[in-house]
């Protein structure tokens, strides 16, 4: 675990207490059976956390996957870990959105799913804290980078005729919720996206869903996922793997899903659920 992770553990640990429990995960994960094959994928943020992980379901489930980032020699380690394909790239440089998009596509022989999986938040607190740096950070890279990422594909999609395509969406149980920071903001707007994207494309052989997880074991979090699971906040008491949330996410792109769209998966074993007693 990096110290910026470190540092980041120790201050929930002062806010929450730490934790009395130990707790660890036990995983099933479904066995790859080629069910993405035929899939060529864009996945930005794909460098490392839950972005790799996808990257990694993706690429075993026999698809062609692309990864993008804004650090290249992440970038390089991982797309040789994972065999694939990689563009430098950073989701809140608008100028770059539409050349990136079409060397994606050339460098996949015709891409047809999009992941919009890169996102950054500033873990302000409250409204007090945010800046105005901070504030059109979060928007450009969780919400205004997606959205034209996603205009660009369907362009090019639909120029080309093609059919049985998806955008699949990283939201998260923060977009449920209210809120005032930043990053829930861009979450819930995503939500909204999800869904008007979804009745927007679909005669154009095109589906768009959202998977939103709770709090998982990430970069962006400080929590390693080797590492001691307890967090009281969340349903079952423990963090979220990137892999359990992968799986889902090769769900929403495989044919299996195909009468799914403008769906948002929460991922938080029910925890936003509002039960009267919590």
């Amino acid at each position: 675990m990096s110290m910026k992770s470190v540092l980041k553990r120790a201050a929930l640990y002062i806010l929450r207490g730490v934790p009395v429990k130990n707790i660890s995960a036990s995983i099933s994960y479904l066995a790859p059976s080629r069910r993405l094959e035929g899939k060529r994928i864009v996945v930005t943020g794909g460098g490392r956390g839950l972005g790799f992980a996808m990257a990694q379901k993706f690429a075993a489930e026999g698809a062609e996957v692309l990864i993008a980032g804004r650090n290249e020699a992440t970038l390089r380690e991982s797309s040789a870990k994972l065999s694939c394909k990689y563009i430098p790239f950073d989701a809140e440089n608008e100028a770059e959105i539409g050349s990136f998009m079409r060397q994606a596509d050339q460098m996949l022989g015709g891409a047809n799913c999009l992941v919009n999986n890169a996102g950054i938040s500033l873990h302000e607190g409250d409204i007090r804290n945010v800046s105005f740096e901070g504030f059109d950070a979060q928007m450009g890279t969780n919400l205004r980078g997606g959205y034209f990422l996603a205009q660009k594909f369907i362009e090019i999609f639909e120029r080309d005729g093609r059919k049985n395509g998806s955008i699949l969406f990283l939201s998260s149980e923060r977009g449920i919720y209210a809120d005032d920071l930043p990053y829930g903001l861009t979450k819930a707007a995503v939500n909204s996206l999800t869904r008007g994207l979804a009745r927007r494309v679909i005669t154009s052989g095109l589906r768009v869903n959202a998977v939103a997880p709770g709090i998982t074991a990430s970069d962006m979090t400080g929590f390693a996922s080797d590492g001691n699971l307890f967090l009281g906040c969340n349903a079952s008491e423990r963090l979220y793997l990137p892999e359990e949330v992968a799986e889902v996410a090769c769900f929403l792109l495989s044919d299996a899903s195909g009468c799914l769209s403008g769906q948002i998966l929460t991922c938080n074993e029910g925890k936003s659920g509002n039960a009267h007693w919590d």
